[in-house]
């Protein structure tokens, strides 16, 4: 069976941050689509997620309807929080197969201003 581009493209970049994890930093998971945003932050030791937020949660879902910049702002600053409640501060930063552009840079700058390292 022959693999996608995108599929070795995602596989290739994180295959790359889980070989320099380490116990210290977990994995920051970000996925988009064309309306909606999600991320997780991934602990590739022991194979679990341990926060996810998203732009369909309630609380976010609630709010009037923002334009998608804005949406990942939101989603960034929501995640953010509950990081630092669980004192997680020093992430590896996974785009995936998405480029280091718009919404997904909106977000990661975001979690910087928020107090989040990577």
């Amino acid at each position: 069976m022959k693999i996608k581009s995108k599929d070795r493209k995602k596989f290739r970049i994180r295959n790359k941050l889980k070989k320099v994890s380490s116990g210290g930093r977990f994995r920051l998971s970000v996925s988009r689509s064309a309306k909606n945003i999600s991320a997780q932050i991934i602990d590739d030791n022991n194979n679990i997620t341990i926060l996810s937020s998203s732009s369909k949660e309630k609380s976010i879902k609630s709010l009037k309807k923002k334009n998608k910049t804005e949406l990942s702002q939101i989603v960034a600053e929501n995640l953010a929080k509950k990081a630092i409640d669980k004192k997680i501060t020093k992430i590896y930063f996974d785009r995936g197969l998405y480029k280091y552009h718009g919404r997904v840079k909106v977000f990661a700058e975001t979690l910087r201003k928020n107090g989040m390292e990577f």
